[in-house]
């Protein structure tokens, strides 16, 4: 079986030491789990024009973004996501709940407290191999 391959643009905003985190909203494929800001990239977009348009989309933000720092593939049971992650710099705007259940200032230490879609996982050991202890 062929599965249909999704290509994710993802956000990293960072203040402080402190990424905002989303909630997928009921309904949603896994609906109630958290992730980072971004979504499905549309045929006619680049990947960063993707994450521009699901920032202004799921929270009302501009962002710039400055430069790609992951990438990861992971199968999920009915398509496989390629994640292209960004850092992010928020510009104008403070989020908002417009597509997404809830949202989340958290540094890594607290990533274990939420539940991250299984796709997250390597980019969450990822940013704590990068925190500082």
């Amino acid at each position: 079986m062929n599965k249909p391959l999704i290509d994710v643009g993802v956000a990293l905003i960072q203040q402080d030491s402190r990424y905002l985190i989303t909630q997928r909203k009921g309904g949603d494929s896994y609906a109630g789990f958290w992730e980072f800001p971004g979504g499905t990239r549309e045929p006619h977009e680049s990947l960063e024009e993707c994450v521009v348009r699901e920032l202004r989309e799921e929270l009302g933000v501009v962002i710039q973004v400055e430069a790609k720092v992951y990438e990861l593939t992971h199968e999920y049971p009915q398509r496989v996501v390629h994640l292209t992650v960004f850092r992010c710099q928020l510009m104008s705007g403070a989020p908002r709940l417009l597509e997404c259940q809830a949202f989340e200032w958290v540094v890594p230490e607290e990533f274990s407290a939420y539940r991250f879609l299984p796709a997250d996982q390597p980019l969450l050991r990822w940013l704590n191999s990068l925190s500082p202890r």
